[in-house]
């Protein structure tokens, strides 16, 4: 059998590392975070300089860097968040970027909140490692309502 272009390969590896940290992140942010959930398998998807950029309006907003970094933004997402569920993930890979629609529902902790909701991420992979992480919400105000208590 003939090996695919070189292209096809990265693509692969690149759209095989989001799967798995996406899959990682539902079980982490599932089983409470941090202190009650492994951030291994996380860690393994992430190069050690990987940078990631959150709207600053987010509970958990601003730039966090290197596994560890990322292992905290994580720990703040499970406090605001019991579940991510995805219905839909659409990617598009370019070389090193891949642009991911994800479209999915996230209950919220405190208040058990559900919120349907989008978020685009530009997202750089090298050397089949997420490097940097860019979230764009479709509705960052729709965010901090759903994890606000009444």
């Amino acid at each position: 059998m003939a090996e695919p272009p070189t292209g096809a390969r990265a693509q692969g590896g690149a759209l095989a590392v989001l799967q798995k940290f996406y899959a990682a992140e539902a079980a982490y942010i599932a089983a409470g975070g941090m202190g009650r959930a492994s951030f291994d398998e996380l860690a393994e998807c992430l190069d050690p300089e990987v940078l990631m950029h959150q709207a600053p309006g987010l509970p958990y907003g601003g730039t966090w860097r290197g596994a560890r970094g990322i292992e905290e933004f994580m720990a703040a997402m499970s406090e605001a968040w019991q579940s991510l569920e995805f219905f839909e993930q659409r990617f598009v890979v370019e070389g090193d970027t891949v642009v991911v629609l994800n479209r999915g529902r996230l209950r919220a902790r405190a208040t058990g909140r559900a919120l349907d909701t989008s978020v685009m991420q530009l997202i750089t992979v090298k050397d089949g490692l997420i490097s940097e992480i860019h979230p764009f919400y479709w509705d960052t105000m729709a965010v901090a309502e759903a994890l606000r208590p009444q």
